[in-house]
């Protein structure tokens, strides 16, 4: 993949404030829209980049925006709303940063005399409820999320915020991760950290179940279904994701740490972001970690190990032939990622943007083998038998089994994120294409198609295109995996209507259509396809 560069820096626009609409607008199609393909792509992200005078600082900070691109015979348009949490509410009754974000801090009110300033320091600091992250269902109804234990019903048609819902009330979790597994029937699957008695820490996975029959609220029923334990006691990992095959849960312990004395601190004394309570474990390394599914138990025997790397994104999760295959977005080294994600450096001049990433973790597209039998085989052997990959696992004399992985995509600079599959045929099972956004140093400029078998690539570019990550949606009895398009919010500014919604043919990533609007759409993280 050839490196492009960007000199006139029109992604700055993506990274800039805009206004919610009265109503959707028409967009203008060129190409032909197939007839099959009628609902709605919904994304979230950040839209407020600033509040008054005080900005936001972090690229996780801004307020969440929720963006609509409906297809109805043949004609699309594009609508969007903030969520009304209230992180926004309060931001924009009191023209100021209310509540601390991500990346930002909250301020006592300057307004207020300096008495009453110096005690609302130690009122400790609320939870942000700013769902900028992704949108999925829960039974009937849909939420917006972030990663904190508040996630906000909406709905999908009108985009009103409906109902703000605290997990905590019942989950013994101090938050979800906004990449949860959904089964056929609609049962969902998570994963939080949770901080018990004494300081305990373990990670929860939790299962919600589908649609009632009696319309309750699948919720209140939710429950946990194993529990994992943290390497350490007072640094549990950040968790973004998780991997599922039919029978196994897979999670990725990284070292990037939460420091828990830090994190609760800043509920005591103001002053302190959630970036703050980040710091990285040089000496850890990064550990796998299995669970049985059903019935549910931690799988305590089995001790898989590896060099450092964050995680943000599994790609998809399989067995085969007695071993699980998990493949990863994966960024080399222990250092954070999220510290070069500030908009301060997003928003930079080409060549200053290209600097920084310089010095941040290369990224590389992973897979890793873990074998489920550990005891048939010498010590010092590779028990990876699987044809068709070099990835290794070598047992220890300590008894902890050794992982190296096989590179199946990698590129200076380049990384393969955002990754989604045909998830309906191929969540949990052996599949052959992943489809990603391509970052370069950092900026969204492509569209990449990934054969995870032959580690063939196709791209789809465009000059001063900045596109989101791609959805897949397929083609009505398809057979075969990649028989389907991809959709993916591209901005392009400067032109006449620079947002517009692509389709791509998924077979040969070539356009099929495009909607175009008369609108800049910012950046936009996660989102679904509402048929």
């Amino acid at each position: 993949m050839s490196l492009v560069e960007h000199p006139a820096a029109g992604y700055k626009k993506i990274f800039e404030t805009v206004e919610e609409l009265d109503e959707p607008i028409p967009a203008q199609i060129s190409g032909v829209i197939p007839s099959w393909l009628g609902g709605s792509l919904l994304r979230m992200g950040p839209g407020l980049f600033e509040v008054g005078d005080e900005p936001f600082h972090h690229l996780f900070d801004g307020q969440a925006l929720m963006h609509k691109f409906d297809l109805r015979n043949g004609q699309v348009t594009y609508n969007r709303k903030f969520i009304k949490t209230d992180s926004y509410v309060r931001a924009m009754t009191e023209n100021r940063v209310v509540i601390t974000e991500f990346g930002t801090i909250a301020y006592p009110d300057p307004c207020k005399n300096i008495f009453s300033r110096f005690f609302s320091y130690f009122k400790g600091i609320e939870v942000t409820d700013n769902c900028l992250v992704n949108i999925y269902p829960i039974g009937e109804d849909f939420y917006a999320v972030t990663e904190t234990n508040y996630i906000t019903k909406v709905d999908p048609d009108s985009l009103e915020t409906l109902e703000k819902v605290d997990v905590c009330k019942y989950l013994s979790v101090n938050g979800l991760t906004a990449h949860p597994h959904i089964e056929a029937d609609g049962t969902v699957y998570n994963i939080g950290n949770c901080f018990g008695k004494d300081m305990s820490l373990a990670y929860n996975i939790v299962k919600i179940p589908p649609a009632q029959k009696d319309k309750s609220d699948p919720i209140e029923k939710s429950q946990i279904v194993v529990q994992l334990p943290s390497s350490e006691r007072l640094k549990p990992s950040y968790v973004h994701s998780f991997g599922m095959t039919n029978n196994y849960f897979v999670f990725v312990e990284q070292p990037v740490k939460i420091n828990l004395l830090k994190f609760l601190s800043a509920w005591s004394i103001r002053g302190t972001t959630y970036m703050d309570c980040f710091e990285s474990c040089e000496s850890m390394g990064t550990w796998f970690h299995l669970t049985t599914k059903n019935p549910a138990a931690y799988m305590s025997s089995h001790k898989f190990r590896t060099s450092a790397f964050n995680l943000f994104h599994h790609i998809n999760t399989y067995e085969d032939q007695g071993f699980i295959v998990v493949d990863l977005c994966t960024w080399k080294g222990h250092e954070f990622v999220y510290n070069y994600l500030y908009l301060a450096n997003l928003r930079e001049e080409w060549e200053e943007v290209k600097k920084a990433a310089s010095r941040a973790p290369q990224p590389e597209v992973r897979r890793y083998v873990l074998p489920l039998d550990i005891y048939k085989e010498e010590q010092g052997k590779n028990l990876v038998s699987l044809s068709y990959t070099t990835a290794t696992a070598v047992l220890c004399s300590d008894g902890t089994i050794w992982l190296e992985p096989e590179v199946l995509f990698s590129g200076p600079r380049q990384a393969f994120e955002f990754p989604q599959i045909n998830y309906s045929q191929c969540c949990g099972k052996k599949y052959f294409f992943a489809y990603g956004l391509g970052l370069n140093h950092f900026i969204p400029d492509r569209i990449v198609k990934l054969n995870v078998q032959t580690k063939e690539t196709w791209v789809w570019q465009e000059e001063d295109c900045y596109p989101s990550e791609p959805i897949f949606v397929a083609t009505p009895g398809a057979t075969q995996e990649d028989d389907g398009v991809l959709l993916s919010i591209v901005v392009k500014p400067g032109t006449e209507r620079p947002g517009f919604l692509l389709v791509l043919d998924a077979m040969k990533l070539t356009e099929v259509a495009r909607a175009e609007v008369n609108a800049i759409i910012p950046v936009t993280l996660h989102g679904l396809y509402k048929p």
